[in-house]
């Protein structure tokens, strides 16, 4: 076993050092596994298992999805969430640098991808909050911080990738997603209270008292928030109003985004064909992942790894809670060098039967591993949400890096707590059930 374990890390690094694309070297890892120490035919093999997994009922959500978040990148949904919110946000200490967290706790809503919350919302509101003299410290890190919240609150891209990998119901990992989310948007909430306390000069002296907006204020706010909200109801309504499967919702916030994007005048022949091409090379880049990850799962699988690593680890005799601190640790470590769909991808095969044989809850454990999964979006040097706000910005990514720091060990902490306390993530789904 340990031969085997050495040549497929051996293979794997090699070819990631070479700079094969992620997806064919966990394919390449997995076919060069099976060709060693088995003897099987893995041409009909390879077809058959491939087929099976890209026509995979569950990952139907998965395009449609990424489809919905291209149109609504190129609407002006960041610039209406951020007048609608901001009347609403001058109401808090901090002011409008709640904003960047707010609009991302609702963008999460709509859009599957913690890269496309990042974009959307930071597009305008970056400029706006340094053009109105905030803190550049606060704006950018409590943008990369709350950005990662669009893989947490369903609908979640990475959720369905983990549902069908882990066999596990996308609807109750979407259920489990609500509460710890909204949580860790209030905790990103409250350090900036802190933080603004603390140090009155990260808010403008002219927008430091507290300002009640007027009704007509509050009345503009509510029909610019508008598009948002009927795009939640389109997405969430109809999945638990009990009208549609999470495939079927994704497709019909497909159609409340190409309605929004229609009213909003934004459907032009070259907007169709960029939001086409973009979705194309999005999932095609993912359908790869997937596909490799499975093959070397499998292949993982038919060796005996993963079962021999959970031997290993039994061996140990680490309690549950420690467990869970080594694979935040590993997680944190792997996320300096890989994105969280490769880190999911690669590691699920064998981190699953771990989790289980230490008696974790899959629902549950899928609400942890997001949560590992958004700290690597923000952890250098392959952090992406850190990248998508260099090309904002055109910062330096060790600055970026920096004022992250404290919405990392908040996610951290957070972690830590849904640990202690697994009914945050549990309780809605066991309630909804039963």
């Amino acid at each position: 076993m340990l031969e085997i374990v050495i040549v497929m890390f051996v293979v794997l690094f090699a070819f990631l050092a070479g700079g094969l694309w992620i997806g064919w070297t966990l394919a390449v890892t997995g076919t060069v596994l099976l060709a060693v120490f088995r003897d099987i035919p893995l041409d009909k093999l390879l077809a058959q298992y491939a087929w099976n997994i890209l026509t995979t009922q569950e990952l139907l959500a998965l395009p449609l999805f990424i489809v919905m978040g291209e149109i609504l990148f190129r609407t002006r949904l960041s610039q209406s969430l951020f007048r609608g919110l901001t009347p609403w946000a001058a109401l808090l200490p901090g002011r409008l640098l709640h904003v960047n967290v707010i609009g991302c706790t609702i963008f999460a809503a709509i859009s599957g991808s913690s890269a496309a919350t990042t974009q959307v919302v930071g597009r305008i509101s970056l400029a706006e909050l340094l053009k109105r003299g905030y803190s550049k410290d606060v704006a950018v890190g409590s943008l990369a911080g709350a950005g990662t919240l669009g893989f947490l609150i369903p609908p979640s891209n990475i959720m369905i990738i983990y549902g069908v990998l882990g066999d596990v119901s996308i609807a109750k990992l979407f259920t489990a997603g609500f509460i710890p989310g909204f949580l860790l948007a209030g905790c990103f909430m409250a350090w900036i209270m802190l933080h603004t306390a603390l140090r009155p000069e990260m808010v403008p002296a002219a927008e430091r008292k507290v300002r009640v907006a007027s009704r007509a204020e509050f009345a503009v706010s509510v029909r610019e928030l508008g598009p948002a909200v009927f795009l939640i109801l389109c997405v969430l309504g109809s999945m638990y109003g009990g009208l549609a499967t999470p495939s079927e919702a994704a497709a019909v916030g497909v159609l409340g985004a190409l309605v929004v994007a229609g009213v909003q005048g934004e459907l032009s022949r070259t907007a169709l064909r960029a939001i086409a091409i973009g979705s194309v090379q999005t999932c095609a880049m993912i359908a790869l992942i997937v596909l490799g990850a499975s093959i070397l799962g499998s292949a993982a699988a038919f060796l005996g790894i993963p079962a021999a690593v959970a031997a290993f680890v039994s061996s140990l005799g680490l309690s549950s809670f420690m467990l869970i601190v080594a694979l935040i640790v590993f997680y944190l470590i792997l996320g300096c060098f890989l994105d969280g769909f490769s880190m999911i991808v690669m590691t699920l095969p064998i981190v699953m039967p771990i989790v289980k044989a230490a008696g974790f809850d899959p629902i549950w454990f899928g609400v942890f591993l997001v949560l590992v999964v958004e700290m690597a979006q923000i952890t250098p040097p392959v952090g992406f949400n850190l990248f998508v706000i260099q090309g904002l910005t055109e910062d330096g990514l060790g600055y970026i890096a920096r004022v992250t720091l404290p919405y990392l060990l908040i996610m951290v902490g957070f972690t830590i707590l849904v640990t202690v306390l697994p009914d945050i993530a549990l309780w809605l789904p066991r309630y909804l059930s039963s």
